[in-house]
């Protein structure tokens, strides 16, 4: 699938890169070095504009990245937010879910924790037109599946 920009401009792609990479630590080192480096792209340009759009999150924040690469040597690339997985371990204060997710749980979270990472990802491309009740929803089957109970208020 391309996209309309692509078609437009009739650059031919040379690949879909997807990396996970900590908020304002792109170096030109494995992952991102051998990822890049293997399309020829510009290392350092793709670091200093990661880390510049990454700038606002706190360091290590583990960020999804698609990079679009072209077969001039030129790339265009989408950060997006944390995954929702990574916000719940963090406002339940938990390195792992459960591993019986519906019968042991793991922690609790209160409405508030996930109407906030639902305002969060609210801002990811892919969820800019879902509503933040969707998206809320979504966020608490995911807590589910990781045997985090959502409650109203925390005792």
């Amino acid at each position: 699938m391309s996209t309309l920009k692509e078609i437009l401009t009739r650059r031919p792609l040379a690949a879909t890169i997807r990396l996970t990479v900590p908020a304002g630590g792109a170096r030109p080192a494995p992952p991102v070095g051998p990822a890049l480096g293997q399309y020829r792209l510009n290392l350092m340009a793709f670091c200093k504009d990661f880390n510049a759009r990454t700038q606002k999150y706190k360091p290590d924040t583990p960020m999804a990245v698609t990079i679009t690469a072209f077969k001039d040597n030129t790339f265009e690339f989408i950060v997006k937010s944390p995954s929702v997985t990574w916000y719940l371990k963090k406002a339940a204060g938990i390195e792992s879910g459960s591993s019986r997710p519906s019968h042991v749980v793991a922690s609790s979270i209160t409405l508030k924790h996930v109407y906030e990472i639902a305002k969060i990802k609210q801002s990811d491309p892919y969820c800019q037109y879902m509503s933040s009740e969707s998206i809320s929803k979504s966020i608490i089957g995911t807590a589910n599946s990781m045997g985090i109970k959502v409650v109203k208020d925390l005792d």
